[in-house]
């Protein structure tokens, strides 16, 4: 039998980690979704734009932290009891965007009982150039929900 996100992951990557007060301010959609992947997208906003014309750093962080989190979530094992936050978040900037519609693709790379690793290229939607590459830590308490469900 294959394996899909657990109904807690779809409702925490299509639910809350996009739809909230913040994420609905930057625009972010998700493209795709699947156990340990997930693509983001930004629109090319004006607001996300610098006083150049190129997408903001803090922007592309955004996009980058938010495909993580998802890409984190993206499990058959959540839980509606599952936590979970950023532990650390290291990006590279290899190439600034122009207005245009930017997406981020986090994987996952390693999963741990609370720590996970995921690789995140963030990318122009126009021309697929690379704007950056990161890699995050999240922490994902599967073992509460395990510590909870024996209580």
């Amino acid at each position: 039998m294959t394996q899909s996100l657990s109904p807690a992951a779809r409702n925490h990557i299509y639910g809350l980690i996009t739809t909230g007060p913040f994420a609905s301010h930057v625009g972010l959609t998700v493209d795709e979704a699947e156990i340990d992947r997930v693509i983001i997208r930004m629109a090319g906003d004006p607001h996300i734009m610098n006083g150049v014309g190129i997408a903001h750093g803090g922007a592309l962080a955004t996009l980058i932290d938010t495909a993580a989190t998802a890409a984190a979530w993206a499990s058959p094992d959540v839980k509606d009891t599952t936590r979970g936050t950023t532990v650390a978040l290291t990006i590279n900037y290899i190439s600034g965007a122009p207005q245009t519609d930017l997406v981020a693709e986090g994987q996952v790379i390693s999963r741990g009982g609370t720590l996970t690793i995921i690789d995140v290229i963030a990318r122009a939607a126009n021309d697929d150039r690379v704007l950056a590459k990161a890699q995050v830590t999240y922490k994902l308490d599967l073992a509460r929900d395990q510590r909870l469900a024996k209580t």
